[in-house]
C-alpha cells in the first residue's frame, strides 16, 4: 500500500511538472509572437534568383532576439530544433527544415553573420555555430539571431561567406558591420562587438 501511494504521488509530481512546462512553453509562444507576428513567404524557385551556395545539411538549433543568446523566440516553429537543408540565393536564406515550418530571410533584411559557440538550444564551444541576424517582416519587430550547426566544419566558412556577401550587397548596411558582426565575442551584441 505505501509502494502504491509513493508511486501515486511521484506520478502525479511528474504530471504536475509536465503541465506547467507546457504552460510556460505557451506562454512564451504568446510573448514571442508579439515579438514576430509573421514570417516571410517562402519564395517558388524563380524567385530565388541565382544559388550562391550548394545545399549545406545543418541542424536548425534556434531563434532568440538579437543579442540575448538564451530569449529563445518559439513562435511560429522558430524555437524547435530540427534538421535543416540552408541555401544561400541571390534573393535571400533559404531554410528547409525537417518536422517544423521552413524559413526565407530575405537579401535586404539580412543585418550580419557571425559564429558562436552557443545559443539557446545548443552549445558546441568554439566557431561551432553559425549565427544569421535578420530582421523580420514587420519593421517595428526586434532583430533575431537564427543559429545552424553544419553538418560539416569545411561548410561554415562558405555559408558565412555567402551571406555576409548578402549583408554587403544590402543598401542598409555598410560592408565594414560585415566584418565586426563575423569576429564578435560569443554572445555578444552588436554594439558590444564593435
Amino acid at each position: 500500500m505505501r509502494t502504491a501511494l509513493t508511486v501515486a504521488v511521484i506520478v502525479a509530481l511528474g504530471l504536475v511538472a509536465l503541465l506547467a512546462m507546457r504552460r510556460g512553453w505557451q506562454r512564451r509562444a504568446s510573448r514571442s509572437g508579439a515579438v514576430v507576428p509573421e514570417l516571410f513567404p517562402l519564395p517558388d524557385d524563380a524567385a530565388l534568383g541565382g544559388p550562391r551556395t550548394a545545399p549545406v545539411e545543418a541542424v536548425y538549433v534556434s531563434s532568440t532576439t538579437a543579442g540575448d543568446w538564451l530569449d529563445r523566440v518559439v513562435a511560429h516553429d522558430l524555437g524547435a530544433r530540427s534538421n535543416a537543408v540552408v541555401q544561400v540565393f541571390d534573393a535571400g536564406v533559404r531554410v528547409l527544415r525537417e518536422g517544423a515550418r521552413d524559413l526565407f530571410i530575405p537579401a535586404d533584411r539580412v543585418r550580419g553573420v557571425r559564429t558562436e559557440g552557443g545559443m539557446a538550444g545548443k552549445f558546441v564551444g568554439g566557431d561551432g555555430l553559425v549565427v544569421v541576424t535578420w530582421q523580420a517582416p514587420d519593421p517595428a519587430a526586434a532583430l533575431l539571431d537564427t543559429g545552424f550547426r553544419t553538418r560539416r566544419a569545411a561548410d561554415r566558412a562558405p555559408l558565412i561567406d555567402a551571406v555576409g556577401a548578402l549583408t554587403a550587397d544590402s543598401a542598409e548596411t555598410d560592408p565594414a558591420d560585415v566584418h565586426q558582426t563575423r569576429t564578435g565575442e560569443p554572445g555578444a551584441t552588436k554594439e558590444q562587438q564593435q
